[in-house]
């Protein structure tokens, strides 16, 4: 570790702490050659995977999207936001475990359709339709089938 000082590359360690939130290691330093004193912090730096999209280009991976079609294919559907949260985490922890570096965009929807299967059957059709590209009738009535018997 340099120091911010002087720039040199020998420094000892004095004191080492877990942070008060319980996320970090705490240093304190001393530079072995001005004698001056700094703190520093060590955390976990965990990636998101890229997404891979259908036509091979490659973005990273934005919660802000996720929530946003989770909040599309749940627009007026009494779902509590703590509910879309929890589902934006739970998809969000399912990539980082996922150990990959890469996913398509057909494992996000997949997960992002087992959320919302889990939430709302409705808003699983709407999504479902789009992702699935849904073209006669027919699919729709299987997917309907999936989630369960219509009402009479």
């Amino acid at each position: 570790m340099k120091c911010p000082f002087c720039q040199h590359e020998d420094t000892q360690v004095l004191d080492t702490r877990v942070s008060e939130e319980g996320d970090a290691i705490r240093r304190r330093r001393r530079c072995a050659k001005c004698d001056k004193r700094f703190t520093t912090y060590e955390r976990i730096e965990l990636s998101m995977p890229i997404i891979v999209k259908k036509n091979g280009s490659r973005t990273e991976f934005s919660s802000n999207k996720l929530r946003g079609s989770l909040m599309l294919a749940l627009r007026k559907r009494p779902v509590a936001a703590e509910a879309i949260d929890t589902a934006v985490a739970t998809i969000e922890e399912k990539l980082l475990t996922s150990g990959r570096r890469e996913v398509d965009t057909g494992y996000v929807g997949e997960l992002v359709m087992h959320e919302l299967k889990r939430l709302d059957k409705i808003a699983y059709i709407r999504f479902a339709s789009v992702y699935k590209n849904f073209e006669d009738l027919a699919e729709f009535q299987e997917a309907l089938a999936e989630v369960g018997h219509p009402r009479k």
